[in-house]
C-alpha cells in the first residue's frame, strides 16, 4: 500500500489516535477507545490486515481491568531503554548531542504554531505524531520516514515481548512508508530480567511509561491561543 502518492490519503486523524493509544491509558483515553476505533475505519489509510492488529489492540485495552491496563502501560514502556517512547534516547542516550537535538524539535513546532506545556519532552511519540498529525500528507510521511528506524528499533522490541502494542509501530511505519522488519535489540542489563516475571497484558509482556496513576497528557496550543492564555495548552482531543 502506498501512502502520499499524487492524490494521497489523508492520515491526520490515524496519527492521532497513534498519540492517543500510545498514551498512558487513563479513563480519559479509555472512554474514546470506540472513537478511536471507529477513525481508523473511517479514514482508511492503513491496510486491513493493520486495521485487524489495531482493533486486537483496542479490544484488549476495552477488556482489561483499568489498573491492570495501566499497570501493563507503565511496566512496558518505563524500564529499559529499548521499549522507550522517547525518541532521541535511541539515538542519544544520555549524551549532551541530546539536549540540543531536543532545542531543535521545539523550534520546529513552534515555528508550525504549535506550543508543549512546560514540562513536556518533544522527543515524547506521542507528542511527535500530534505535531505530525497537523502537516500536509507529503510533508508527514517525509517527517515520519527519518524516524522510521527508530520506529523499527521499537517495533521489534516490543514483539520480542509479544505486545500488542507493536500493531501501533508497525501501522506507523507503513504510514512512514518503511517497512517492518527483523532488526536486533540490545537487552538492557540488569532490568530486562524483570521479563521473565508473569506477564499481565493479557498473555502479552508488559513495560510502562510513566507511575501508575501518573497520565501523560499532550497540551499543544495555537499561537493565538498561547498568548491569549499566558501559555495554558489544551489537551489534545480525538475527533472523527
Amino acid at each position: 500500500m502506498k501512502l502520499f502518492d499524487n492524490d494521497p490519503i489523508p492520515a491526520s486523524q490515524t496519527l492521532k489516535v497513534f498519540a492517543h493509544l500510545l498514551s498512558y491509558p487513563d479513563a480519559r483515553r479509555r472512554a474514546h477507545l470506540d472513537e478511536m476505533q471507529q477513525v481508523l475505519h473511517t479514514e482508511a489509510a492503513l491496510s486491513v490486515s493493520r486495521r485487524a492488529e489495531l482493533d486486537a489492540l483496542i479490544g484488549t485495552l476495552k477488556r482489561l481491568d483499568p489498573l491492570e491496563t495501566e499497570s501493563a502501560y507503565v511496566e512496558l514502556f518505563d524500564r529499559g531503554h529499548a521499549t522507550s517512547l522517547h525518541l532521541f534516547e535511541h539515538v542519544h542516550g544520555d549524551s549532551r548531542d541530546r539536549g540540543p537535538a531536543m532545542i531543535d524539535l521545539t523550534q520546529t513546532y513552534e515555528k508550525a504554531g504549535l506550543f508543549l506545556a512546560p514540562g513536556e519532552l518533544p522527543d515524547y511519540l506521542p507528542v511527535v505524531l500530534e505535531f505530525v498529525s497537523t502537516q500536509p500528507p507529503r510533508e508527514a510521511r517525509a517527517f515520519l520516514g527519518e524516524m522510521a528506524h527508530i520506529f523499527n528499533a521499537i517495533f521489534n522490541a516490543l514483539q520480542q515481548r509479544q505486545s500488542a502494542y507493536a500493531s501501533v509501530l508497525g501501522a506507523l511505519l507503513e504510514l512512514s512508508g518503511g517497512r517492518a522488519h527483523a532488526v536486533k535489540v540490545v537487552p538492557d542489563e540488569a532490568i530486562d530480567t524483570s521479563w521473565e516475571e508473569p506477564v499481565v497484558f493479557d498473555g502479552y509482556s508488559i513495560k510502562g511509561q510513566a507511575k501508575p496513576g501518573q497520565a501523560q497528557p499532550i497540551h499543544f496550543v495555537k499561537n493565538d491561543a498561547a498568548r491569549s492564555n499566558a501559555g495554558a495548552a489544551a489537551p489534545a482531543g480525538v475527533a472523527p
